[in-house]
């Protein structure tokens, strides 16, 4: 028992400070292979970057573990280049590539959620870093300037709960895609066991330790690692699909034209 609460205590934050990598490497390598991100879905680097930002201004009114602010500034910096990739490999407009790569819209318009001025939609990458820039700033601008606000008890534990609340819907985005296109093409089985690996970490880490880690780490840690187990469910259904007699082959003739199959007829 002594063992395994050394290894928490010196292992866990070296672990929590390099999982950004870990996590996302294997996905940004991926991507830059195949020159496409169709199947990942975008709003993966907007929860973890906003999560991650608010995480860090919350650092400077609560100060808690040292580890916990490495992580987050890591993840800053991993999700910025996963962005720009997925931006720059983006399956052009009308792309067939069999998954859906926005997860909260549907191709044919006649279903899904409609996002005020195509937010996180846009057909430029401008935007992108625009919002990002303009996000950041406003923060930053709170904080130096409004220290009545920045200072204050409520505006503090807001941060916190705000950008934990949003790191905790990180697994949903992809749950969806998956679910709408009934396959996890595109999102690697690797970064989904990196995160069910860091909620093992993070929760032995979170109730063990006695850096006096705050208990919205805790809900958080919780609520993605039940999210992160559904989506290891859905790369065992979705697989177990691609298996059964037939599937292949229905799959095949969806894909070949009409006129092909005349021609194979005749």
């Amino acid at each position: 028992m002594y063992i395994v609460s050394q290894l928490l205590e010196y292992g866990a934050p070296i672990f929590l400070v390099t999982s950004p990598l870990t996590s996302y490497t294997d996905q940004i390598l991926s991507i830059h292979r195949s020159r496409s991100s169709a199947g990942f879905s975008l709003d993966i680097p907007l929860i973890m970057l906003i999560a991650s930002i608010l995480k860090v201004f919350y650092w400077f009114g609560d100060y808690y573990s040292v580890a916990l602010l490495a992580q987050a500034v890591i993840m800053i910096g991993v999700q910025l280049v996963l962005l720009k990739v997925a931006l720059d490999n983006r399956p052009a407009p009308g792309h067939k590539s069999g998954v859906e790569h926005i997860p909260f819209s549907d191709a044919n318009g006649d279903r899904g959620f409609a996002r005020p001025y195509d937010f996180w939609q846009w057909k430029n990458a401008k935007p992108y870093w625009m919002f990002l820039a303009y996000f950041t700033g406003a923060l930053a601008f709170i904080h130096i300037c409004l220290p009545p606000i920045s200072n204050s008890t409520f505006y503090i534990e807001l941060l916190g709960y705000v950008g934990l609340a949003v790191e905790a819907i990180l697994p949903l985005p992809q749950v969806i895609a998956n679910h709408r296109s009934r396959s996890c093409k595109g999102f690697r089985l690797s970064v989904a066991a990196a995160w069910i690996l860091g909620d093992v970490m993070k929760l032995s880490y979170f109730f063990t330790s006695e850096d006096g880690i705050p208990w919205a780490f805790r809900l958080c840690a919780m609520f993605q690692c039940v999210c992160d187990a559904y989506l290891c469910v859905q790369f065992w259904m979705y697989n177990q699909g691609s298996f059964r007699p037939g599937s292949a082959q229905e799959r095949l003739e969806k894909e070949i034209p009409l006129e092909e199959k005349d021609i194979r007829m005749t």
